[in-house]
């Protein structure tokens, strides 16, 4: 995928301040740091438009990110980070289940896991929610250059195997620092945004 404009649109805390648009949306789900805001930077060659932090949590709204005119990226808040209040992370999920049951533009939600590490509660009770009310899923397991390459195959099964993961959802291996699985996920996202055509023809563009 050829990404010739990226722009942050709105954080937004509700559906009065989703854009109007009808364009498809691809959701961002995962616990606190576990960078998404980094795999959004990678995937639209930019260093700074989603603003990654030190701070778990930072994210409160679902901010949306406007990409080539053509699609949304809609990263959530972050999930599992405990300074959070009760209360706060209430209003937060109370957001999430909103958005993701009536949003008629949402075409698939990426579950964003570190390699590293087996999936923690939130990351399975959050697979098992999605799959419940049968919401389109891909599983992308960051953090891959941390691991040699001959250990992928283990973690990967690590994490299928607590998530219970259903055959017709994908895992892609993802490394913000080097790109590793960033053409495999374009492709993924344009499978579920009926714009396969045009990402198999900006590959030929780009050379790849």
């Amino acid at each position: 995928m050829k990404v010739t404009k990226a722009e942050f649109i709105i954080s937004a805390v509700g559906p009065d301040q989703y854009p109007d648009d009808a364009l498809p949306e691809i959701a961002l789900a995962g616990r606190s740091n576990v960078g998404k805001s980094s795999l959004i930077n990678r995937m639209i060659n930019r260093k700074n438009l989603a603003r990654t932090s030190s701070t778990p949590g930072k994210t409160q709204h679902l901010n949306y990110y406007r990409i080539n005119d053509s699609m949304y990226f809609v990263d959530f808040p972050g999930y599992g980070y405990a300074k959070v209040s009760k209360s706060q992370r209430q209003v937060w999920g109370s957001m999430i289940e909103k958005y993701l049951l009536e949003r008629d533009t949402l075409k698939l939600v990426l579950l964003v896991i570190d390699l590293r590490h087996p999936p923690s509660k939130d990351d399975e009770l959050m697979y098992d929610w999605l799959k419940h009310y049968d919401l389109p899923v891909c599983v992308v397991a960051t953090k891959a250059d941390k691991i040699p390459k001959s250990r992928w195959q283990k973690h990967m099964k690590i994490i299928k195997d607590a998530l219970v993961m259903r055959p017709q959802d994908s895992f892609v291996m993802f490394s913000s620092e080097e790109g590793i699985g960033k053409d495999e996920l374009w492709n993924q996202i344009m499978q579920h945004t009926g714009e396969t055509e045009n990402y198999h023809e900006s590959m030929d563009t780009e050379g790849i």
